[in-house]
């Protein structure tokens, strides 16, 4: 079974990206938060959408916003010509134009507000503005990568087509290859590709897009050559990519539920096939069927796609969620509609001046980490063990302030590890709660940091911006790799974790400085609002990322603000009755601190 990514352009806005009951997200349906399936849109599910085409309006800012299209809706191949119907002849040079497709690159932005538009001059030209964002490049191996670009807005001019026809033509143009990110959403389909972690024990997520016009055998074809090509740069020092020298030999070829593919591949043994069949089953999980692996051109391994995804996990999803939150500085369970409840699995004991805490399971094991109040500082405390941990470990030194610790889910069940900001800078603890500094390229103030489902990608909130890294885990060291920025609409982020297997949930300040929560992908292109106008600063929040049947509904959050607790599907706050296992005589309060443990 596999999840999938929910995403769609309904009416210009993005819905919300969600996951089902278990398995993988790749594609699209649409669901909104809160609420039952929406209609569908755009190419996500189906045929492509029609390329729009300068006859299709006369209007100046409709004809921008097609112009903005025009370049990512076909092959890539075909780019610039698309773009440059919009272009009148005198000025189709100022559109440089690169002629091997692994060059194009499309630029990739987002509009702010409408276009402006001045009025026809004496030489009968329009000018339009267009107020953008700059989200990113897209390269020819369907990595989003980082923006190059810094303009915050672009000039267009446009005439008519003709002394008394309608059409419109551009006279001047920006000199890079723009698109939209709804033309992004319109014409390509998210895809995740998958690469082994270093100790080749589990899958890592690669999110990569791939344009709706691409036929099947011929994104068959393309995956191969993403997954020979190797990681997206930021993921490169938390993965291991194919054997050096592995290229496609020629296109993969087949049909209703026989594909081959023909590579060379130094050093193919029965161990390198076997896990290049495990990274294809999963980052192909629309087929079925079998699928050939040949090694120069020698038939090598038969695989059944199906039986490949079933007999291997792409990584643990986790146990069905349970609801906690911190009252009267204890965790006490959450009972929530008719959700899954368990007792805490903390001894009494240890269970005491809690401001906020991270469980986890790893098989019959629970780690916990929880961050304790002591004579006016605070320190990290952290127990594994069976259910209910008893034994805890102290931090040696205390703290100003600490953040909502995170585990990595590392298989190394021997070593745990988590992450946590301690005094505004990110420290590396393991399960004797001993704490390192770890060392990142990006100087700021760190107050949040969230692990994956897959173990091996992290967010961090630094100086009130989003960024995404690669974590490796061996002996129980932590490392991260290459820190990449992601645009965003907020400002002033406080709090991050991850609410899918490529999407992100955050909160900050809107452009009218008010708090709000929305929801990203992990590259950056697409981002929505989730909730608006909360009225107090964000300082905790914690989504559940999919996996179990019976689990809450997908896109499930809850977060802390002016110190009470809150969550959705549906929007509410999190009310005192709804507190379990409280013993008599506890004081009055608000819960706080919610999280899941999974």
């Amino acid at each position: 079974m596999r999840r999938r990514v929910l995403v769609a352009l309904l009416g210009g806005v993005l819905l919300p990206a969600g996951l089902g009951a278990c398995g993988i997200p790749n594609e699209t349906e649409v669901q909104v938060d809160g609420s039952g399936p929406a209609a569908e849109a755009g190419a996500l599910n189906g045929s492509p959408a029609r390329p729009p085409t300068p006859g299709d309006s006369a209007e100046p800012v409709p004809f921008i916003e097609n112009y903005l299209r025009a370049a990512a809706a076909g092959e890539r191949e075909q780019a610039y010509a698309r773009a440059k119907e919009f272009i009148g002849p005198e000025a189709r040079g100022l559109l440089p134009e690169k002629q091997q497709s692994s060059e194009i690159e499309l630029t990739v932005v987002r509009l702010l507000e409408k276009p402006e538009v001045t009025p026809p001059n004496n030489q009968g030209t329009s000018d339009v503005t267009v107020k953008v964002q700059q989200v990113g490049v897209l390269r020819a191996d369907g990595v989003l990568d980082s923006p190059e670009a810094s303009e915050t807005e672009y000039k267009f001019q446009l005439r008519r087509a003709d002394s008394g026809g309608p059409g419109l033509l551009l006279t001047n143009v920006p000199n890079e290859l723009l698109i939209s990110d709804t033309a992004l959403r319109e014409y390509y389909r998210s895809r995740t590709i998958y690469f082994w972690n270093s100790a080749r024990s589990r899958l890592v997520p690669d999110l990569r897009y791939l344009p709706s016009s691409v036929p099947a055998e011929r994104r068959v074809t393309d995956v191969v050559k993403w997954l020979t090509g190797g990681p997206s740069k930021w993921l490169a020092q938390g993965v291991t990519g194919l054997p050096d020298g592995t290229r496609p030999i020629n296109n993969a070829t087949g049909a209703d539920g026989h594909w081959e593919v023909n590579l060379t591949m130094p050093g193919a043994d029965d161990k390198k096939l076997g896990l290049l069949a495990t990274q294809l089953a999963w980052s192909l999980p629309e087929l079925s069927g079998q699928l050939d692996l040949k090694i120069q051109n020698q038939k090598r391994r038969t695989v059944d796609l199906e039986q490949e995804r079933a007999e291997h996990a792409v990584y643990p999803a986790g146990d069905r969620p349970v609801r906690y939150t911190v009252y009267d500085g204890a965790v006490r369970p959450l009972a929530i509609a008719n959700e899954a409840r368990a007792a805490v699995p903390l001894e009494a004991d240890a269970n005491k001046n809690v401001v906020a805490a991270a469980l986890a399971r790893a098989d019959d094991q629970i780690l916990a980490a929880l961050v304790v109040t002591a004579a006016g500082r605070q320190r990290l405390k952290v127990g594994t063990g069976p259910d209910p941990v008893a034994v805890f470990d102290s931090s040696e030194d205390t703290y100003g302030t600490l953040s909502r610790p995170t585990w990595l889910r590392s298989l190394d069940e021997r070593h745990p590890a988590g992450l946590v900001a301690a005094d505004r800078k990110l420290y590396r603890f393991d399960g004797a709660a001993g704490m390192s500094p770890v060392p990142l390229a990006v100087p700021g103030p760190v107050v949040a940091v969230a692990g994956s489902l897959d173990g091996h990608r992290i967010a961090l909130v630094i100086g009130g911006a989003l960024y995404v890294a690669a974590v490796s885990v061996d002996g129980g060291v932590v490392s991260v790799g290459q820190l990449r920025p992601l645009v965003t609409l907020l400002t002033n982020i406080s709090a991050v974790d991850w609410v899918a297997e490529n999407d992100l949930v955050l909160a900050g300040n809107e452009a009218d400085r008010r708090p709000a929560i929305h929801q990203i992908t992990v590259d950056g292109a697409q981002e929505i609002p989730l909730k608006t106008n909360i009225g107090a600063v964000v300082t905790q929040l914690a989504a559940y990322p999919g996996g179990a049947v019976g689990g809450p509904p997908s896109l499930s959050y809850m977060y802390e603000a002016n110190r009470a607790a809150y969550r959705n599907n549906p929007f509410d706050n999190i009310k005192r009755e709804q507190v379990l296992d409280v013993p008599a005589g506890s004081r009055a309060t608000n819960p706080t601190a919610p999280f899941f443990l999974y």
